[in-house]
């Protein structure tokens, strides 16, 4: 595929790509949304540790669902359709979170946020894989995790924000309505904005291609690519690359007469759960009772929060420049390393340090600047390694006839390894302490650089077809 002509191509590439994210942001706000109201959530609803854990978790559990049913919906109705249902579903999830009256209903409404966010995570990063030529497709695909990051930063500076005006996340604020509730109807803004957005974005040209729609797909392509890009010749390779029978099935990835999945599913598989492991959410989620732990007040946990959710965006970004020069494997093996390193002195300041009558840390001033400038630096290589670089595997390792199904079963595999990971926070935080949570996902960092080293291909510069 040639490079796109400089002049409107280019921006109109950029448009779509931003627009399709607006996806990830939600995907990232809905996420962390929940960061801020854990405490107040366990006292508005009495909840114990575990079930508060469950609370937190139950977003990923309907994102496992949703990441695992959007990817047929993807290929059998196309991309577009599946971004206008997730912008639904995020609304719904929005209101009805910040309104329940129970801890029941609250789970309910976040199971359905889940299943938008599952949707987000598989057809945003497919749409603009498809949409994009290969010189700019690491790039513009990792504005799906810039999107992420940003989102959840406006969540974390939205929390800061209305719970330092209400004076807590428990206190009432506008309207006689607790603080924690604003902090989840806030998403409706975004929510119906991307709403508006999903109506203007065309559908995939290779999504167009494999379903027969040639004149559609060669229309698409003239407009995302300029004239001359010889339109014809890539929907037979698209055509190609798809196979003869069009007919959209789960068993597509398995390898054939087996129920084994196919090598390359079980890498994107593994790549996702590795992803999570690092334990990344666990202080996204649990960030405001991380820093508690640790001894920090709640205005400076939530401060904190603000810091290393800056601190991802610029990570990103720095992503974003080197991607497509240095490659996919560099960045993952790089990244790792460091996490793993950090998170080793995370886990060693944690055992250490002495406790308050209370259980929480008591980090001297030495400590306390460790931990903060530790868990910045893991952060900012996971933002710059882990992070948008999986998604811009997933979004290009797979063949065009599968790549909306093994998505989903990568996706899946992540928001599982996500659930899992939230769900053990609070008991692991209970039982072994934050040093013994941190060791787990000390582990988990370094085990992922070996399965790099032996597993993860280069990608960096090939066509989807060529994959």
């Amino acid at each position: 595929m040639p490079n796109p002509t400089p002049a409107r191509p280019l921006g109109y590439l950029l448009f779509l790509s931003i627009t399709a994210t607006l996806a990830g942001f939600l995907f990232g706000f809905d996420a962390s949304v929940i960061n801020g109201t854990v405490l107040a959530l366990a006292a508005a609803f009495g909840t114990s540790a575990a079930n508060t854990g469950f609370a937190v978790a139950a977003v990923l559990l309907g994102s496992a669902v949703g990441a695992f049913v959007a990817g047929q919906c993807a290929d059998r109705f196309g991309r577009k359709s599946v971004m206008t249902v997730t912008a639904i579903l995020f609304a719904l999830s929005a209101w009805g979170a910040g309104g329940a009256s129970t801890a029941l209903m609250f789970v309910l409404f976040r199971l359905i946020g889940g299943l938008g966010v599952g949707a987000a995570c598989v057809v945003a990063p497919a749409y603009i894989a498809e949409i994009s030529p290969p010189h700019l497709r690491g790039r513009l695909t990792t504005l799906q995790q810039l999107a992420i990051v940003v989102g959840l930063q406006c969540a974390f500076l939205s929390n800061y924000l209305i719970a330092r005006a209400a004076g807590g996340s428990g206190h009432v604020w506008l309207l006689h309505q607790p603080a924690w509730r604003w902090m989840f109807w806030v998403q409706l803004i975004p929510s119906a904005g991307y709403l508006l957005a999903t109506l203007f974005l065309p559908e995939s040209p290779r999504f167009l291609a494999m379903r027969n729609r040639e004149d559609d797909a060669r229309r698409v392509m003239t407009r995302l690519w300029g004239d001359g890009t010889g339109a014809d010749a890539l929907i037979a390779e698209i055509r190609g690359s798809a196979g003869s029978d069009m007919r959209v099935r789960m068993s597509d990835v398995l390898v054939q007469g087996t129920m084994r999945f196919m090598p390359i599913v079980v890498v994107g598989a593994f790549l996702a759960f590795f992803q999570q492991a690092s334990g990344i959410n666990a202080v996204l989620y649990f960030g405001e009772v991380l820093w508690k732990a640790a001894g920090f007040t709640e205005q400076n946990a939530l401060l904190i929060n603000v810091t290393l959710g800056a601190n991802l965006i610029i990570s990103t970004l720095f992503s974003m420049t080197l991607v497509d020069r240095l490659g996919r494997r560099p960045l993952l093996l790089a990244g790792g390393v460091v996490m793993t390193v950090m998170l080793g002195v995370l886990a060693a300041v944690f055992f250490l340090c002495a406790r308050n009558a209370d259980a929480t840390l008591a980090l001297t001033p030495h400590q306390a600047i460790a931990t903060l400038l530790a868990e910045h630096l893991y952060i900012f290589c996971f933002g710059a390694s882990w992070g948008p670089v999986v998604w811009v595997l997933l979004g290009e390792m797979f063949p065009n006839r599968i790549r909306g199904s093994a998505l989903a079963v990568a996706a899946s595999a992540m928001w599982i390894t996500n659930f899992l990971v939230t769900f053990t926070f609070p008991i692991l935080l209970s039982s072994v302490g934050l040093g013994g949570a941190f060791a787990v996902y000390a582990f988990f960092s370094l085990v992922s650089v070996a399965f790099v080293t032996s597993r993860v291909a280069e990608t960096k510069g090939r066509t989807l077809e060529e994959m």
